[in-house]
């Protein structure tokens, strides 16, 4: 599991001896920003809102912040897969149901998301969207 920022910066390290990573973005996203999930609903909402402040545009710990953790992400597998090539990568968490953050995944160059049972339509239909998105992408490259 890559929980933490230095698990991440340190990937390629960690790649000797593993032989795949699952970046568990809900305690990576918590120790990343600096926000306990436990705490973070009675503020949160006003750093969502636009009106208030618009810190976040969306809540961190359901949609992936891209700009912060995706770049600890993206480090991460980019430093993994120098040392071990063939490393399988993925997530759990919550954001294994966001469409957008499956999205990021699957562009980053991850080859799983899991979910809880009742995200897992969303995933499913992440995921194939992806699939069109690139089939069509090609197929107007092609042209």
């Amino acid at each position: 599991m890559i929980e933490l920022p230095r698990a991440a910066l340190l990937a390629g390290e960690i790649a000797e001896v593993a032989e795949f990573f699952s970046f568990g973005t809900n305690d990576l996203t918590q120790t990343t920003m600096g926000l306990s999930r436990d705490d973070a609903g009675r503020f949160l909402p006003d750093y969502v809102d636009e009106k208030k402040a618009g810190v976040f545009s969306a809540d961190p710990f359901q949609s992936l912040d891209i700009k912060g953790v995706g770049m600890l992400m993206r480090w991460g597998i980019e430093q993994g897969r120098k040392t071990r090539s063939k490393l399988k990568i993925g997530i759990c968490g919550e954001h294994g149901g966001d469409a957008d953050s499956v999205k990021f995944c699957d562009a980053a160059g991850m080859d799983y998301v899991s979910a809880s049972p009742f995200r897992v339509p969303i995933s499913r239909l992440a995921a194939a969207q992806v699939v069109v998105e690139e089939k069509a992408a090609k197929k107007k490259k092609g042209k």
